[in-house]
């Protein structure tokens, strides 16, 4: 098995991560890498020293890295999350206004006005924060890197509009600092000049010069634009990227690399609500198995890493297919089973990742050739990405989703058997996982949860990450539905946040996602 280089760049993960930001956005790969040389070309027009470029440099790749977090919302009230995003940088409106104006898209006309009804007593909350929650979760992730506060603060004010409307922080004008003004332009000015060149990108920065830009800073950028787009298209933007990090290659630590992945695998699972904690433990539990399948220490490394990072690629499908309660269409089937192939290319830009793809790709390969995306069979698939699909699988089928409930962990090894003797699944490997999973569910009492959540306020929390109301926390758990609003109320209060997407990085986070787990009695 190959493994990863040792010495890790922080450059090559932070542009690693803007390729699913780029999926996200409903853009192609290298649109934000794109930007960030747009960004940091306009910056040494302005003079800016090498502390600042680097500012320009992290947050220009980082800036829209959360913007997935609320998708589950976003198709929920407005349909295609991703196409969502996609059509915000064709528009030059206040962001909130123009959500509104996208509630139900795609759906008939009698679902829309449902929804529509439905937006204006449950989800306007919803709208007012996605915004801010985008940013949080940012910066939530620039801390896992280590990144400066300057860094930071571009990135907390990437939401604002020089005219201040509708933007999480209120700010406006010289108030946002001009990182954060350049990277904004820079990110709407790349998509227009790629699709219709020069001139259209002049052309829209100078209509929205005083709404969404600032002035001036748009016309140094038309006088120079010309010069900033040269070579843009001939270059290999991976490479040029990478070659321009203004400061002096910064590395991370073998622990610090395993930390940043851990981040990337959280942020994957914010994706949907089904999904959290899905990452972690699929890795943990592969590297678990992978002794008692004949894998190395050095071969475990790897299988774990690749774990944390196999399902990437679900940046790029939107939620309406992910969170769908019914049966997929084929197109809709066919675009799931391209999420392990996304995986793998965007991770084969990093020449530290690209092992981890190579395995990552693999989780839902099968024996008999039945899986994908490139339907392999027998020895085709590696040992390591025997031993992911049969986790993968295991951990998937302890885990709600849209369209059937979690198993019990027995039924999840009973089906497991099943694969394996159907001849879907290696049965080593199986074997393996369930040695590992070990069947002896780890009992908590009170008071050992994080925050000083109670029992019941856990299960409340992991019902509430998955993307449950109120209504339906009461019907599962057989409780009023103002007690199920006592116990929201109280849990956002002890963990310190105000909506599902954080409760949701927090539950991940301290590991109360597992279904699976029994409570002891006090």
């Amino acid at each position: 098995m190959p493994e990863a280089p040792k010495s890790v760049r922080l450059a090559e993960l932070v542009a690693t991560l803007s390729l699913g930001t780029d999926l996200g956005l409903g853009q192609p790969m290298e649109h934000v890498i794109r930007q960030c040389l747009i960004a940091l070309r306009l910056s040494e027009r302005l003079g800016f020293d090498e502390s600042e470029r680097a500012v320009v440099y992290y947050g220009g790749l980082l800036a829209w890295v959360g913007c997935h977090v609320d998708a589950f919302e976003q198709a929920k009230w407005f349909g295609d999350d991703i196409a969502l995003k996609h059509d915000f940088r064709l528009v030059d409106k206040p962001r909130v206004g123009e959500m509104i104006a996208s509630i139900g898209a795609g759906r008939p006309l009698f679902e829309r006005v449902r929804t529509g009804v439905e937006f204006i007593s449950t989800g306007m909350r919803d709208a007012t924060v996605m915004l801010e929650n985008h940013w949080l979760a940012t910066d939530a992730m620039a801390g896992a890197l280590g990144l400066s506060d300057q860094v930071r603060k571009t990135l907390q004010e990437s939401f604002e509009r020089w005219d201040g409307k509708n933007t999480p922080l209120g700010l406006k004008g010289e108030e946002i600092h001009l990182t954060s003004r350049l990277v904004t332009l820079a990110d709407v000015v790349e998509v227009y000049h790629r699709s219709d060149g020069v001139e259209a990108a002049v052309d829209v920065a100078r209509r929205r010069a005083g709404t969404q830009f600032d002035p001036t800073l748009v016309d140094v950028f038309c006088e120079e634009a010309p010069l900033l787009f040269s070579d843009l298209d001939a270059a290999t933007g991976w490479d040029a990227v990478l070659a321009a990090e203004p400061a002096l290659e910064a590395t991370l630590t073998e622990d610090e690399f395993e930390e940043a992945l851990e981040a990337i695998a959280d942020f994957t699972d914010l994706k949907s609500p089904y999904i959290m904690g899905h990452s972690r433990g699929v890795a943990d539990l592969a590297a678990e198995a992978g002794p008692n399948f004949g894998l190395g220490g050095p071969e475990v490394v790897t299988l774990r890493r690749a774990g944390l990072v196999h399902d990437f690629g679900r940046l790029g499908v939107s939620n309406a297919i992910w969170d769908k309660r019914s049966e997929l269409t084929h197109p809709e089937l066919e675009r799931v089973r391209l999420h392990p192939y996304l995986s793998e290319r965007m991770l084969a830009f990093s020449p530290m990742l690209a092992p981890l793809g190579t395995i990552a790709v693999q989780h839902h390969e099968r024996m008999d050739g039945s899986g994908y995306p490139r339907g392999l069979a027998g020895d085709d698939i590696t040992t390591s990405g025997r031993i992911l699909a049969a986790a993968d699988v295991y951990h998937a089928l302890t885990e709600l989703r849209p369209h059937r409930p979690g198993r019990t962990a027995d039924e999840a090894a009973s089906a497991l058997r099943a694969e394996a003797k159907a001849g879907r699944l290696d049965g080593g490997a199986v074997d393996a996982v369930l040695r590992a999973a070990g069947h002896q569910v780890k009992r908590r009492r009170r008071g050992e949860w994080p925050a000083g959540l109670t029992n019941r306020e856990v299960e409340v929390l992991r019902l509430l990450a998955r993307g449950l109301s109120t209504k339906q926390i009461a019907e599962r758990l057989v409780i009023s539905r103002k007690t199920a609003a006592n116990h929201v109320e109280h849990i956002y209060t002890k963990i310190g946040v105000s909506n599902r997407a954080r409760a949701g990085l927090f539950a991940m986070k301290h590991g109360l996602m597992n279904d699976a787990e029994v409570f002891a009695e006090a």
